[in-house]
């Protein structure tokens, strides 16, 4: 299995590089750092401030034909899809691409203080999320699991940072 971290627009490179690190633990597989060319100007709302979402993932597919594997964007911009206000992150359900966007993940986005070992929490726990959905794992009801939906910041630190026993054994099942 293939893993891709596509960084769009963050400058956060440490963050990017710990992520990695940790995909590479924690699927036992190297990750393969990629640039693709997002076209960010068309996805962006005037009215909303925001950058539309699926747009990433229809521009990352239309630049991956070729690649096996599961590819993740990394990005600052505040997204979102117009039946929510924001999202933390979006992916494909059994497919092969999915982004998180840090930028309300930033704890001085609430508080204004810096916090960058909570970022890296949060953001840690969005892209195990966004990859569950990938691999075929829809939300999960256990809150000690990262496949709990959050609507909000609070629940993205309330829930867990690793796979139930039943969305682990699911997602094995997809890894073999």
């Amino acid at each position: 299995m293939n893993l891709y971290l596509a960084p769009v627009v963050i400058s956060n490179t440490q963050l990017i590089d710990r992520i990695m690190e940790t995909l590479q633990h924690t699927f036992k597989t190297y990750v393969n750092k990629i640039s693709l060319s997002i076209d960010t100007d068309s996805l962006y709302s005037y009215e909303r401030k925001q950058y539309f979402s699926t747009g990433f993932i229809e521009q990352s597919a239309a630049q991956t034909t070729h690649f096996n594997g599961k590819i993740i964007m990394i990005t600052e911009l505040d997204i979102y899809v117009p039946v929510l206000t924001f999202l933390f992150g979006e992916a494909q359900l059994k497919g092969k691409h999915s982004i998180i966007s840090v930028c309300r993940l930033h704890e001085e986005f609430y508080s204004g203080v810096t916090n960058n070992e909570l970022l890296y929490e949060r953001a840690i726990k969005e892209v195990y999320h966004e990859l569950g959905h990938n691999f075929g794992l829809i939300h999960c009801n256990d809150w000690d699991c990262v496949m709990h939906s959050s609507n909000s910041i609070e629940e993205v630190d309330l829930k867990g940072n690793t796979y139930c026993r039943n969305c682990f054994g699911l997602l094995s099942k997809s890894l073999l």
